[in-house]
């Protein structure tokens, strides 16, 4: 259960982070990625940031963001410094979120699992 700053705090930084991201990182490994935020959580301390991202590259790129992100982690903390009023700037830690990738996979297997079913005809009924 995140506490009340916890959840300030996550919500301020995934605000500032989409906006440095997106308009501000230049590095040509992400060309093309089109990186979203789609979470940060805080530490209990609010010492540390887990931030979640999303891109458009296959996933065999997801290295290469990560290592883009990860080269840019000092601007990054230092922007945050800038443009918010923490007594702390949060370390960040980068990873990419599955979910919506799993959840298109999970839906591809449903409909698979359904048309076979429709294909099969009706299932023999016991007496």
């Amino acid at each position: 259960m995140m506490t009340h700053r916890q959840q300030r705090l996550s919500e301020l930084l995934h605000q500032e982070l989409s906006l440095l991201i997106s308009a501000e990182l230049a590095d040509p490994r992400l060309d093309d990625a089109l990186v979203t935020v789609t979470r940060v959580v805080v530490s209990p301390d609010l010492r540390n940031a887990r931030v979640e991202v999303e891109h458009v590259l296959p996933s065999e790129r997801n290295a290469q963001v990560l290592a883009a992100l990860r080269h840019a982690e000092s601007f990054l903390r230092r922007a945050l410094a800038e443009n918010l009023n923490l007594r702390v700037v949060p370390a960040l830690s980068f990873h990419v979120d599955e979910t919506e990738r799993r959840a298109r996979r999970v839906d591809a297997l449903l409909d698979a699992l359904m048309a076979e079913a429709r294909s099969a005809g009706p299932a023999p009924q016991n007496e």
